[in-house]
Formats: C-alpha cells, sequence, structure tokens
C-alpha cells in the first residue's frame, strides 16, 4: 500500500489517529486500509478513482468535495446505498460496493 498516495488530512474532518490496518472488501477483493480514516482515502490509497455510476447517463464519479456536501463518492457500503465515503470511517470487515445509479443493482455499466 502506498502511504504517498494516502490522504493524510481532510480539510473538514482534520487528521485523525491511524489506527491498525485493516482488511475490508471492495467489489468482492480484498483491500486494506488504516481504521478510522475515510472509506474514500483507503480506495484512493489503493488506485480506485470511481466509486459510481450515473443513473441516467452512466457516467463515473469518484471524489469531489470530500466534506460530505456532493454525492459524488457515494457507495453501497455494507448492504446501504448511497453512504458518503469521503466523511464515513472504514472499518475491519467492511462491505463496499461501487454504486450503479441509485443502488448496486444495474449490470448495463462497464467498469473502467
Amino acid at each position: 500500500m502506498e502511504d504517498d498516495m494516502r490522504i493524510a488530512s481532510h480539510p473538514i474532518l482534520g487528521e485523525y489517529n491511524k489506527g491498525r490496518l485493516v482488511t475490508f472488501k471492495y467489489d468482492g477483493k480484498d483491500l486494506q486500509g488504516y481504521e478510522g480514516e475515510p472509506i474514500a482515502a483507503a480506495l484512493k490509497a489503493a488506485g480506485v478513482m470511481v466509486h459510481r455510476y450515473t443513473a441516467k447517463r452512466h457516467e463515473p464519479r469518484g471524489i469531489f468535495c470530500a466534506i460530505g456536501r456532493c454525492t459524488d463518492c457515494v457507495m453501497v457500503v455494507n448492504g446501504e446505498p448511497n453512504v458518503r465515503t469521503c466523511m464515513t470511517s472504514l472499518e475491519a470487515g467492511m462491505d463496499v460496493r461501487t454504486q450503479f445509479g441509485l443502488s448496486h443493482h444495474d449490470s448495463d455499466v462497464t467498469r473502467d
């Protein structure tokens, strides 16, 4: 895991206490991040830039504002859609999935 790709300080949340290294699922694959960091930060450090696809035009979206105001970083977390990953802390064993439209069920979209 590349620490030079890791977001260390959030403009709104501030700095976080780097927790232990934990494993979580991203679209069925095991990834690692630090407990307590925003899910979006762990995904960015792992090279994941697309968090969701828009409902109408199926356009990819990722981190935009990183302060919880927009919905570009929403994903399905532990089965719950529309979770703002820039504001939600990573926990061990989380199941994080790409969101397609308003949920995670959309077979017409291909991943980049």
